[in-house]
């Protein structure tokens, strides 16, 4: 299914962890948005039934342990495109998206990028993805939900996603700033509101806000991830 989409060829990776209510219609919407890329689906040990029921709906099924960054990390190893892009299960991604992804990665001086983000309608999604979008900027702080996409030699370059046990994907754009720009589209990916749902908006929101501030402060990451267990994790689905 790899396909040469201009000037390049994407490889689509996607980490799950026990999501068979949503694997396979995701990807099936991620064939009819992104067709012709490769998918590779990148499991942390489901035993829900997820990898029988990705089976025959993407071009490889990768396995590691259950943990984000490894899981990314393995489907990039095994990716043939010249451009990687890691895509969550809950969400819905735009039309015309590789496209996009093509138009910014077109220049050679752009090391990879990202889309803004929508929740769904209500106030506070309204304000959450906002002050996502702009905090973001002013802190240089984005979060997978973004869809970052890369070149892979750059990828492989700066190592990859680093293996820790909190803000790894933040941590990556921080590598990979280093090495060309960083760009995001103002296409949007539309972000399960499940999260918000399972732990609640305002606490959600009020967490993603303290982590983000004790990171900037360099609080070590082990200890941002033992206060966001805290905060999250006993009453959300995010895997770790």
């Amino acid at each position: 299914m790899s396909c040469t989409h201009q000037n390049h060829e994407f490889s689509v990776i996607v980490p799950v962890f026990n999501e068979a209510p949503l694997i396979r219609s995701f990807l099936q919407h991620l064939c009819e948005r992104a067709p012709g890329a490769e998918i590779i689906v990148a499991d942390g040990g489901s035993c829900d039934g997820t990898v029988d029921l990705a089976t025959g709906f993407c071009d490889q099924l990768v396995r590691s342990e259950p943990n984000r960054a490894m899981q990314m990390n393995a489907g990039a190893r095994a990716a043939r495109g010249d451009v990687l892009w890691f895509v969550h299960v809950d969400a819905e991604v735009p039309q015309g998206c590789l496209d996009e992804i093509e138009r910014i990665m077109d220049d050679p001086k752009v090391a990879g990028g990202y889309f803004r983000i929508r929740l769904p309608h209500g106030l506070v999604y309204r304000l959450t993805d906002s002050f996502a979008h702009y905090a973001g900027i002013l802190l240089r702080i984005r979060c997978g939900d973004h869809g970052i996409f890369c070149r892979r030699t750059i990828f492989v370059d700066i190592g990859g996603f680093p293996e820790v046990p909190l803000m790894e994907d933040v941590e990556f754009l921080r590598r990979l700033r280093r090495c060309g720009r960083v760009k995001y589209s103002k296409r949007r990916i539309l972000v399960s509101p499940r999260r918000y749902e399972s732990v609640g908006s305002i606490r959600l929101t009020l967490a993603h806000g303290v982590i983000a501030t004790l990171y900037i402060f360099r609080v070590p990451l082990s200890m941002l991830a033992s206060i966001y267990k805290r905060m999250c994790c006993d009453r959300c689905s995010r895997h770790r």
